[in-house]
């Protein structure tokens, strides 16, 4: 098959809850299959391909095997990239590469997690220590919070960015999620309330960080041919870029992310250009995390990020550059500790005109959905995928 072949996301679901205290990460990941199932009007048995990762009480490397067997799937092609957060961008993307190829029709992505029930806290919890990397950098106190917050202060060094320009991202999440009835978090917060919030690690506050939520969601990765089956509004898969970060023995800069290199290979993919973006899905797990995330894709220049985020940039439906209507991690849901799945769903939701009626941006045909997965000042993976209205 061409490399060109037509792609689309077929269905997308999200777990209503944020809370599920007696339910089993199985069960939420078979929950939020069938609602992407349904919602793309396809049987179970259609699906010939799967992909998921990061079920905390099983091993990574068997995750595929044993939700497959827990779903009844019969599949010939199966991913289980751990690229944490951003894994669920890079199953999309090779999932359209294994349709194109001719190895499936119908792909399954299920995400699911149960951190909240759990009482498991993002970002602070102490790891075991595994790899050798771990030897150097965990007896230091380097955790999930206080890697981005190096980010953060490195970032405000280098460029002069603020911790007022830093909550004027949370400002912008709070003020889509109260428009979505599912948000954990639905009240609006200023500027000055995530100033006034706690300190979690210098320089991030307590607003400055995501949500912890069960939950989770699943996307249907269809061919050309499945779709014109389908009486279905569908979202094509235009382009799709991946990338890893690291240390690089020590010649790293905290102050860029792999997005850089990430979407690139996203926009070269879907031969169009970031002003041409109607709308993004951006990985908050972090307030910096976001504006880092602006600058490296290409959206403004680096080290700009903070006044490009300055006043209603990020706001829907009018702002230059809407992001994350349904709130985000920051305010709505970051289920499994994993918010690349949400990202994705958001997205299709605003392509399709079914996002929250007011912040539905107006005839969005474009939109980026990106995560960064990992630690950013030391190794993390990027996943960039680029989608369009199918009628654009």
């Amino acid at each position: 098959m061409a490399r060109t072949e037509p792609v689309y996301v077929a269905g997308a679901y999200e777990h209503p809850t944020r809370e599920a205290p007696d339910t089993s990460t199985m069960q939420l990941h078979a929950e939020v299959a069938a609602g992407a199932l349904r919602d793309a009007g396809l049987p179970k048995d259609a699906v010939d391909g799967y992909c998921t990762a990061g079920v905390p009480e099983y091993s990574y490397a068997k995750t595929p095997l044993v939700m497959a067997d827990y779903l009844g799937l019969d599949v010939a092609f199966a991913d289980s990239t751990e690229f944490g957060g951003s894994s669920y961008l890079a199953h999309v993307g090779h999932a359209a590469n294994a349709i194109r190829n001719g190895v499936c029709d119908v792909v399954l992505v299920t995400l699911a997690g149960r951190p909240r029930s759990r009482s498991q806290d993002t970002g602070t919890g102490v790891r075991e220590m595994i790899t050798v990397q771990d030897s150097f950098e965990r007896i230091y106190g380097e955790m999930g919070v206080t890697n981005y917050a190096m980010a953060a202060r490195r970032h405000m060094h280098e460029y002069g960015t603020t911790s007022e320009q830093l909550a004027a991202i949370r400002e912008a999440a709070s003020y889509h999620a109260q428009y979505n009835e599912h948000a954990l978090y639905r009240d609006p917060v200023t500027v000055e309330d995530v100033l006034e919030s706690r300190p979690i690690a210098d320089p991030l506050h307590l607003l400055d960080c995501c949500v912890i939520s069960d939950g989770g969601g699943a996307v249907v990765v269809v061919s050309e041919d499945v779709r014109e089956e389908l009486d279905r509004e569908c979202v094509s898969v235009l382009g799709y870029g991946e990338a890893i970060g690291g240390t690089r023995a020590g010649r790293v800069d905290v102050t860029e992310s792999a997005a850089r290199l990430s979407g690139e290979r996203a926009f070269a993919d879907a031969g169009v250009s970031r002003d041409e973006i109607d709308y993004v899905s951006l990985y908050d797990s972090f307030t910096i995390t976001v504006l880092m995330a602006l600058e490296d894709l290409g959206f403004c220049e680096k080290g700009e990020g903070g006044s490009f985020v300055e006043g209603d940039t990020l706001k829907a439906p009018d702002g230059e550059l809407p992001f994350n209507t349904d709130g985000g991690g920051l305010s709505s849901n970051h289920p499994g500790n994993r918010g690349g799945m949400t990202k994705i769903i958001e997205a299709v939701r605003q392509l399709r005109g079914e996002a929250n009626d007011e912040v539905q941006v107006e005839d969005a045909t474009l939109a980026l959905a990106h995560g960064t997965g990992g630690r950013i000042s030391t190794r993390h993976g990027c996943g960039t995928l680029i989608l369009g209205r199918e009628d654009r």
